[in-house]
């Protein structure tokens, strides 16, 4: 599981990479930000307060864990600048609202380029 501590030092190494790459700070990006559990009531809950919370929540998907288990996850979503300050606050947001609902926040991510790629570029976990 994820500490607070250590998502937010993550976000602003990210972001620090990220733009080091040449990546525009002031353009306007979607933020994924992740949540998983294996307990999709939960799972449910904390969505319900992401939605609350301004966030656009995609369906869950079912995937199965390393030890075999069933997992599920969605992505609360947002636009943001690559503004450390401002993702560190989303972080923050979001991974009490994960840890009220009991699901584990799994960082945030985004895509660059071109929409049709299936890549995942970027991701601070």
């Amino acid at each position: 599981m994820n500490t607070l501590d250590a998502l937010l030092h993550e976000n602003y190494a990210t972001v620090e990479a990220m733009i080091d790459d040449g990546l525009d700070p002031n353009e306007v990006y979607e933020i994924e930000h992740h949540i998983v559990s294996g307990n999709f009531d939960k799972l449910e809950k904390a969505a319900v307060d992401l939605v609350r919370a301004g966030y656009h929540v995609d369906d869950a998907e079912e995937f199965e864990g390393e030890d075999g288990s069933i997992l599920y996850y969605f992505a609360a979503v947002t636009e943001a600048k690559l503004d450390a300050d401002v993702l560190a606050e989303q972080t923050k947001a979001v991974f009490e609202l994960a840890t009220q609902a009991g699901v584990e926040y799994d960082g945030w991510g985004t895509w660059l380029g071109d929409e049709e790629d299936d890549e995942f570029d970027d991701e601070a976990e």
